[in-house]
């Protein structure tokens, strides 16, 4: 029993945390409960570019330059600590990225109710896909609704951020 808790420890360790989004609603009970492994979207909605700085793709996208200053960063690691009793804030700060949930390059805003702390673990999973997204609204191969609503389930789904990310290539085209 302890060899296969060893094995597992070391998993974890290499491999990052199992990705089961729904965890963090139960007792603090392992690492991966003292982050959200998606976005808490009572604080974090999703909001699109309202101030843009330019117009994108065939579709005209408002984007937004990137725009989050430490002291946001701070706050929303502050903000989903105290409501939902994460404890991001004492762990390593370069594990963490502030997210865009709704990302800049499909037209997202930097407003706090678009940014959210992200665990290296969660954008090992939707870093690549946000990228094959956006490169598919850059060539006119998907609108931007589609886009976001993809993004938006891969964060949420991490489990099933691999066959989005088939479904894409089969719908739309292998980049």
């Amino acid at each position: 029993m302890r060899s296969a808790f060893v094995l597992a420890a070391i998993l974890v360790t290499a491999c990052g945390p199992s990705v089961d989004p729904g965890s963090h609603l139960s007792g603090r009970t392992s690492l991966q409960d003292r982050y959200p492994l998606s976005p808490q979207t009572s604080l974090t909605p999703g909001t699109t570019c309202k101030n843009a700085s330019e117009y994108r793709y065939p579709e005209r996208i408002p984007y937004c330059n990137r725009s989050v200053s430490t002291s946001l960063k701070n706050k929303i690691i502050k903000t989903y600590d105290s409501t939902f009793q994460y404890t991001i804030a004492s762990m390593p700060r370069n594990d963490f990225k502030i997210d865009h949930y709704i990302p800049l390059c499909m037209g997202g805003s930097n407003d706090n109710t678009n940014l959210w702390p992200q665990h290296k673990s969660a954008y090992a999973y939707t870093d690549l896909l946000e990228q094959k997204l956006c490169l598919h609204m850059e060539r006119g191969h998907m609108r931007q609704v589609a886009a976001i609503d993809y993004m938006k389930y891969a964060k949420n789904n991490l489990d099933e951020a691999e066959r989005i990310d088939q479904e894409v290539d089969e719908i739309y085209g292998e980049l």
